[in-house]
């Protein structure tokens, strides 16, 4: 079940991140991807390796929050 999960996870990543890189997302699609990187506890602080959430994340057309 795990195996499928991550393969789910993996594939909607992927999917936010075509829509996002092609610049044809909509904002209800960045949104969307906004939650998703929330939802799984995504930030500049916490992604560091390469990978499809550290990749959507850096694509997003959002500055960077300044605390």
């Amino acid at each position: 079940m795990k195996d499928k999960l991550d393969e789910l996870h993996e594939a909607v990543t992927h999917d936010l991140l075509a829509r996002v890189r092609s610049g044809e997302a909509t904002s209800a699609e960045l949104s969307v991807a906004v939650k998703f990187l929330k939802d799984n506890g995504a930030s500049h602080d916490v992604i560091t390796a390469e990978s499809p959430m550290a990749n959507l994340l850096k694509e997003l057309p959002f500055e960077e929050a300044k605390h």
